[in-house]
Protein backbone atom coordinates (compact mmCIF):
# COMPACT_ATOMS: atom_id res chain seq x y z
CA UNK A 1 0.00 0.00 0.00
CA UNK A 2 1.35 3.42 -1.00
CA UNK A 3 0.37 6.51 0.97
CA UNK A 4 1.33 9.99 -0.20
CA UNK A 5 2.08 12.43 2.61
CA UNK A 6 1.60 16.17 2.13
CA UNK A 7 3.03 17.80 5.30
CA UNK A 8 2.50 21.39 4.15
CA UNK A 9 3.10 24.39 6.38
CA UNK A 10 3.12 25.40 10.04
CA UNK A 11 2.19 22.46 12.29
CA UNK A 12 1.49 20.29 9.25
CA UNK A 13 4.87 18.51 9.30
CA UNK A 14 4.52 17.81 13.04
CA UNK A 15 1.08 16.21 12.86
CA UNK A 16 2.00 14.27 9.72
CA UNK A 17 5.12 12.93 11.48
CA UNK A 18 2.87 11.74 14.32
CA UNK A 19 0.44 10.09 11.92
CA UNK A 20 3.21 8.44 9.90
CA UNK A 21 4.69 6.88 13.04
CA UNK A 22 1.28 5.52 14.05
CA UNK A 23 0.60 4.29 10.51
CA UNK A 24 3.89 2.36 10.44
CA UNK A 25 3.02 0.76 13.76
CA UNK A 26 -0.36 -0.35 12.43
CA UNK A 27 0.73 -1.29 8.89
CA UNK A 28 4.48 -2.07 8.93
CA UNK A 29 4.64 -2.84 5.19
CA UNK A 30 3.22 0.53 4.14
CA UNK A 31 5.16 2.65 1.64
CA UNK A 32 5.14 6.39 2.26
CA UNK A 33 6.68 9.39 0.54
CA UNK A 34 6.31 13.12 1.23
CA UNK A 35 5.54 15.76 -1.38
CA UNK A 36 5.42 19.58 -1.30
CA UNK A 37 2.24 21.63 -0.99
CA UNK A 38 1.31 25.04 0.38
CA UNK A 39 3.15 28.30 0.90
CA UNK A 40 6.49 26.58 1.39
CA UNK A 41 6.03 24.87 -1.97
CA UNK A 42 5.18 28.25 -3.50
CA UNK A 43 8.42 29.73 -2.19
CA UNK A 44 10.57 26.80 -3.38
CA UNK A 45 8.71 25.68 -6.53
CA UNK A 46 6.86 28.81 -7.65
CA UNK A 47 3.48 27.13 -7.15
CA UNK A 48 1.61 25.94 -4.03
CA UNK A 49 0.61 22.72 -5.85
CA UNK A 50 3.47 21.31 -7.94
CA UNK A 51 2.67 18.84 -10.70
CA UNK A 52 4.77 16.16 -8.98
CA UNK A 53 2.41 16.39 -6.01
CA UNK A 54 -0.68 16.01 -8.18
CA UNK A 55 0.86 12.98 -9.89
CA UNK A 56 1.78 11.41 -6.55
CA UNK A 57 -1.75 11.84 -5.19
CA UNK A 58 -3.21 10.29 -8.35
CA UNK A 59 -0.89 7.30 -8.12
CA UNK A 60 -1.19 6.64 -4.38
CA UNK A 61 -3.73 4.35 -2.74
CA UNK A 62 -4.64 7.34 -0.56
CA UNK A 63 -3.15 10.63 0.63
CA UNK A 64 -2.77 12.22 4.06
CA UNK A 65 -2.49 16.01 4.15
CA UNK A 66 -1.25 18.08 7.09
CA UNK A 67 -2.09 21.78 6.78
CA UNK A 68 -1.31 24.67 4.46
CA UNK A 69 -0.92 28.41 4.82
CA UNK A 70 -2.91 30.44 2.29
CA UNK A 71 -1.88 34.12 2.46
CA UNK A 72 -4.47 36.70 1.44
CA UNK A 73 -2.02 39.33 0.22
CA UNK A 74 -0.28 37.50 -2.65
CA UNK A 75 -1.75 38.20 -6.11
CA UNK A 76 -2.95 35.13 -8.03
CA UNK A 77 -2.22 32.82 -5.08
CA UNK A 78 -5.00 30.27 -4.75
CA UNK A 79 -5.61 27.73 -2.02
CA UNK A 80 -3.81 24.55 -3.09
CA UNK A 81 -6.40 22.45 -1.26
CA UNK A 82 -9.22 23.90 -3.37
CA UNK A 83 -7.17 23.34 -6.51
CA UNK A 84 -6.35 19.78 -5.44
CA UNK A 85 -10.04 19.01 -4.87
CA UNK A 86 -11.09 20.41 -8.23
CA UNK A 87 -8.29 19.09 -10.43
CA UNK A 88 -8.62 15.57 -9.02
CA UNK A 89 -12.43 15.71 -8.90
CA UNK A 90 -12.61 15.03 -5.17
CA UNK A 91 -16.30 15.80 -5.22
CA UNK A 92 -17.32 14.65 -1.71
CA UNK A 93 -16.07 16.16 1.53
CA UNK A 94 -16.92 14.09 4.60
CA UNK A 95 -16.74 15.54 8.09
CA UNK A 96 -17.84 13.25 10.94
CA UNK A 97 -18.87 14.99 14.16
CA UNK A 98 -19.01 12.53 17.07
CA UNK A 99 -19.01 12.94 20.83
CA UNK A 100 -15.72 11.81 22.35
CA UNK A 101 -16.49 12.14 26.05
CA UNK A 102 -14.37 15.24 26.55
CA UNK A 103 -15.22 17.38 29.56
CA UNK A 104 -17.44 20.33 28.71
CA UNK A 105 -18.58 18.90 25.37
CA UNK A 106 -21.93 17.63 24.16
CA UNK A 107 -22.82 13.95 24.56
CA UNK A 108 -24.91 11.95 22.09
CA UNK A 109 -23.72 13.68 18.90
CA UNK A 110 -23.09 11.47 15.86
CA UNK A 111 -23.39 13.41 12.60
CA UNK A 112 -21.89 12.85 9.18
CA UNK A 113 -21.76 16.10 7.25
CA UNK A 114 -21.48 15.51 3.49
CA UNK A 115 -20.38 18.60 1.58
CA UNK A 116 -20.31 19.13 -2.18
CA UNK A 117 -16.63 19.77 -2.79
CA UNK A 118 -16.17 20.83 -6.41
CA UNK A 119 -18.26 23.93 -7.08
CA UNK A 120 -20.44 26.49 -5.26
CA UNK A 121 -18.82 29.73 -4.10
CA UNK A 122 -15.42 27.99 -3.96
CA UNK A 123 -15.32 27.58 -7.74
CA UNK A 124 -12.76 30.38 -8.05
CA UNK A 125 -14.90 32.45 -10.42
CA UNK A 126 -14.38 35.93 -9.02
CA UNK A 127 -13.51 39.22 -10.63
CA UNK A 128 -12.88 42.82 -9.67
CA UNK A 129 -14.02 45.85 -11.64
CA UNK A 130 -11.27 47.95 -13.27
CA UNK A 131 -11.72 50.70 -10.68
CA UNK A 132 -11.57 48.24 -7.80
CA UNK A 133 -14.96 49.34 -6.50
CA UNK A 134 -16.92 46.19 -7.30
CA UNK A 135 -16.09 42.54 -6.62
CA UNK A 136 -18.27 39.72 -7.95
CA UNK A 137 -18.17 36.01 -7.15
CA UNK A 138 -20.14 33.49 -9.19
CA UNK A 139 -21.86 30.66 -7.30
CA UNK A 140 -21.83 27.56 -9.47
CA UNK A 141 -24.41 24.84 -8.77
CA UNK A 142 -25.03 22.11 -11.32
CA UNK A 143 -27.66 19.38 -11.41
CA UNK A 144 -24.98 16.76 -12.09
CA UNK A 145 -22.84 17.66 -9.06
CA UNK A 146 -25.86 18.14 -6.82
CA UNK A 147 -27.37 14.77 -7.66
CA UNK A 148 -23.97 13.10 -7.31
CA UNK A 149 -23.35 14.43 -3.79
CA UNK A 150 -26.88 13.67 -2.62
CA UNK A 151 -26.62 10.14 -3.98
CA UNK A 152 -23.33 9.74 -2.10
CA UNK A 153 -24.93 11.03 1.11
CA UNK A 154 -27.82 8.59 0.68
CA UNK A 155 -25.43 5.65 0.41
CA UNK A 156 -23.81 6.69 3.67
CA UNK A 157 -27.22 7.14 5.31
CA UNK A 158 -28.23 3.58 4.38
CA UNK A 159 -25.44 2.34 6.63
CA UNK A 160 -26.80 4.50 9.45
CA UNK A 161 -30.43 5.52 10.09
CA UNK A 162 -31.53 6.29 6.53
CA UNK A 163 -32.22 9.93 7.46
CA UNK A 164 -30.79 12.73 5.32
CA UNK A 165 -31.19 16.48 5.82
CA UNK A 166 -30.58 18.63 2.73
CA UNK A 167 -29.49 22.12 3.81
CA UNK A 168 -30.03 25.10 1.51
CA UNK A 169 -31.24 28.71 1.26
CA UNK A 170 -33.71 28.26 -1.59
CA UNK A 171 -36.06 30.94 -0.25
CA UNK A 172 -33.45 33.58 -1.18
CA UNK A 173 -31.00 31.88 -3.55
CA UNK A 174 -33.88 30.62 -5.62
CA UNK A 175 -31.99 29.41 -8.69
CA UNK A 176 -28.79 27.95 -7.21
CA UNK A 177 -30.14 26.55 -3.95
CA UNK A 178 -33.41 25.83 -5.70
CA UNK A 179 -31.60 23.55 -8.14
CA UNK A 180 -29.71 21.86 -5.31
CA UNK A 181 -32.93 21.21 -3.37
CA UNK A 182 -34.81 19.89 -6.41
CA UNK A 183 -31.88 17.59 -7.17
CA UNK A 184 -31.92 16.26 -3.60
CA UNK A 185 -35.66 15.63 -3.76
CA UNK A 186 -35.31 13.87 -7.12
CA UNK A 187 -32.55 11.52 -5.92
CA UNK A 188 -34.09 10.72 -2.53
CA UNK A 189 -37.59 10.47 -3.96
CA UNK A 190 -36.53 7.44 -6.00
CA UNK A 191 -35.05 5.67 -2.98
CA UNK A 192 -37.48 3.97 -0.57
CA UNK A 193 -34.71 3.45 2.00
CA UNK A 194 -34.12 7.18 2.48
CA UNK A 195 -36.08 9.61 4.61
CA UNK A 196 -35.27 13.09 3.31
CA UNK A 197 -36.07 16.37 4.95
CA UNK A 198 -34.73 19.81 4.11
CA UNK A 199 -33.83 22.84 6.20
CA UNK A 200 -32.76 26.42 5.62
CA UNK A 201 -29.10 26.91 6.47
CA UNK A 202 -29.72 29.49 9.20
CA UNK A 203 -32.31 27.26 10.86
CA UNK A 204 -29.88 24.34 10.63
CA UNK A 205 -27.12 26.39 12.27
CA UNK A 206 -29.40 27.25 15.18
CA UNK A 207 -30.65 23.70 15.63
CA UNK A 208 -27.11 22.30 15.53
CA UNK A 209 -26.38 24.33 18.65
CA UNK A 210 -29.68 23.60 20.36
CA UNK A 211 -30.35 19.99 19.36
CA UNK A 212 -27.47 18.37 17.44
CA UNK A 213 -28.78 14.92 18.34
CA UNK A 214 -31.62 15.51 15.88
CA UNK A 215 -29.28 15.18 12.89
CA UNK A 216 -27.75 12.09 11.32
CA UNK A 217 -26.53 12.78 7.76
CA UNK A 218 -26.46 16.38 6.52
CA UNK A 219 -25.81 17.09 2.84
CA UNK A 220 -25.24 20.61 1.55
CA UNK A 221 -23.31 22.87 -0.80
CA UNK A 222 -19.65 23.84 -0.47
CA UNK A 223 -19.63 27.04 1.59
CA UNK A 224 -22.56 26.05 3.80
CA UNK A 225 -20.89 22.72 4.54
CA UNK A 226 -17.60 24.39 5.42
CA UNK A 227 -19.25 26.71 7.95
CA UNK A 228 -21.68 24.21 9.46
CA UNK A 229 -19.03 21.54 9.99
CA UNK A 230 -16.70 23.96 11.77
CA UNK A 231 -19.61 25.04 13.97
CA UNK A 232 -20.62 21.46 14.73
CA UNK A 233 -17.12 20.30 15.68
CA UNK A 234 -17.06 22.85 18.50
CA UNK A 235 -19.78 20.78 20.19
CA UNK A 236 -17.45 17.78 20.54
CA UNK A 237 -13.99 19.24 21.14
CA UNK A 238 -13.12 21.76 18.45
CA UNK A 239 -10.83 21.82 15.44
CA UNK A 240 -8.12 19.88 17.28
CA UNK A 241 -10.16 16.68 16.96
CA UNK A 242 -11.96 17.35 13.65
CA UNK A 243 -11.02 15.12 10.71
CA UNK A 244 -12.21 15.10 7.12
CA UNK A 245 -12.01 13.19 3.86
CA UNK A 246 -12.04 14.35 0.23
CA UNK A 247 -13.33 11.51 -1.93
CA UNK A 248 -13.29 11.16 -5.70
CA UNK A 249 -13.89 8.35 -8.14
CA UNK A 250 -10.19 7.50 -8.43
CA UNK A 251 -8.39 8.96 -5.42
CA UNK A 252 -8.94 10.25 -1.90
CA UNK A 253 -7.22 12.81 0.33
CA UNK A 254 -7.65 12.81 4.11
CA UNK A 255 -6.86 15.79 6.30
CA UNK A 256 -7.48 17.51 9.63
CA UNK A 257 -9.94 20.39 9.50
CA UNK A 258 -7.64 22.79 11.35
CA UNK A 259 -5.24 25.22 9.72
CA UNK A 260 -1.47 25.52 9.80
CA UNK A 261 -1.35 27.41 13.15
CA UNK A 262 2.04 29.06 12.50
CA UNK A 263 1.97 30.66 15.96
CA UNK A 264 2.53 27.27 17.65
CA UNK A 265 4.63 25.58 14.97
CA UNK A 266 7.72 23.99 16.48
CA UNK A 267 6.55 24.39 20.08
CA UNK A 268 5.25 20.84 20.57
CA UNK A 269 1.74 22.12 21.26
CA UNK A 270 0.14 20.80 18.06
CA UNK A 271 -2.69 18.37 18.72
CA UNK A 272 -2.29 15.32 16.42
CA UNK A 273 -5.78 13.94 17.11
CA UNK A 274 -7.49 15.48 14.06
CA UNK A 275 -4.80 14.10 11.75
CA UNK A 276 -4.98 10.71 13.46
CA UNK A 277 -8.76 10.79 13.02
CA UNK A 278 -8.15 11.45 9.32
CA UNK A 279 -5.75 8.51 9.30
CA UNK A 280 -8.49 6.33 10.78
CA UNK A 281 -10.81 7.39 7.94
CA UNK A 282 -8.03 6.63 5.43
CA UNK A 283 -7.50 3.12 6.83
CA UNK A 284 -11.20 2.35 6.56
CA UNK A 285 -11.26 3.72 3.02
CA UNK A 286 -8.46 1.40 1.82
CA UNK A 287 -10.03 -1.65 3.43
CA UNK A 288 -7.91 -1.87 6.59
CA UNK A 289 -10.82 -1.83 8.99
CA UNK A 290 -9.04 -3.77 11.74
CA UNK A 291 -6.15 -1.31 11.78
CA UNK A 292 -8.66 1.56 11.86
CA UNK A 293 -10.41 -0.03 14.83
CA UNK A 294 -7.12 -0.45 16.69
CA UNK A 295 -6.36 3.22 16.13
CA UNK A 296 -9.85 4.24 17.26
CA UNK A 297 -9.43 2.28 20.48
CA UNK A 298 -5.97 3.74 21.10
CA UNK A 299 -7.33 7.26 20.67
CA UNK A 300 -10.17 6.50 23.08
CA UNK A 301 -7.66 5.16 25.60
CA UNK A 302 -5.55 8.30 25.21
CA UNK A 303 -8.55 10.50 25.94
CA UNK A 304 -9.65 8.40 28.91
CA UNK A 305 -6.18 8.51 30.47
CA UNK A 306 -5.40 12.17 29.82
CA UNK A 307 -2.64 11.44 27.32
CA UNK A 308 -3.49 14.59 25.38
CA UNK A 309 -2.12 18.02 24.50
CA UNK A 310 -2.78 21.32 26.26
CA UNK A 311 -5.84 22.27 24.21
CA UNK A 312 -7.66 19.16 25.47
CA UNK A 313 -6.69 19.77 29.08
CA UNK A 314 -3.55 17.63 29.13
CA UNK A 315 0.12 18.35 29.68
CA UNK A 316 1.77 16.33 26.91
CA UNK A 317 3.59 17.56 23.84
CA UNK A 318 2.82 16.34 20.33
CA UNK A 319 5.70 13.89 20.53
CA UNK A 320 4.69 12.62 23.97
CA UNK A 321 1.11 11.96 22.84
CA UNK A 322 2.46 10.09 19.84
CA UNK A 323 4.77 7.97 21.99
CA UNK A 324 1.91 7.16 24.39
CA UNK A 325 -0.23 6.00 21.48
CA UNK A 326 2.59 3.92 20.00
CA UNK A 327 3.16 2.27 23.37
CA UNK A 328 -0.54 1.53 23.73
CA UNK A 329 -0.67 -0.01 20.25
CA UNK A 330 2.37 -2.13 21.02
CA UNK A 331 0.85 -3.33 24.31
CA UNK A 332 -2.48 -4.30 22.79
CA UNK A 333 -0.76 -6.02 19.88
CA UNK A 334 1.43 -7.99 22.23
CA UNK A 335 -1.53 -9.06 24.35
CA UNK A 336 -3.68 -9.72 21.29
CA UNK A 337 -6.42 -7.47 22.71
CA UNK A 338 -8.54 -4.86 21.05
CA UNK A 339 -10.10 -3.22 24.10
CA UNK A 340 -9.65 0.40 25.08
Amino acid sequence: MRIALLPGDGIGPEVIASAEAVLRSLVPAVETAAYPIGFGAFESHGTPLPEETLTAVRDADATLLGAVTTPVNIPNYRSPILELRQRLELFANLRPVCSMGLAGTRAGVDIMLVRENSEGLYSGREHLSPDGELAIAERVVSRTASERIVRYACEIAKQRSGRVTAVHKANVLRETCGLFLRSAQHVAGDDPDIQLDDMLVDACAMRLLREPEAFDVIVTTNLFGDILSDEACELVGGLGVAASANIGADCAVFEPVHGSAPDIAGTGKANPFATLGALEMLLNHVGLGEAAQRLNEALAWSLDHGAVTLDLGGTMSTQEVTQALLQRLEETERRGTRTA
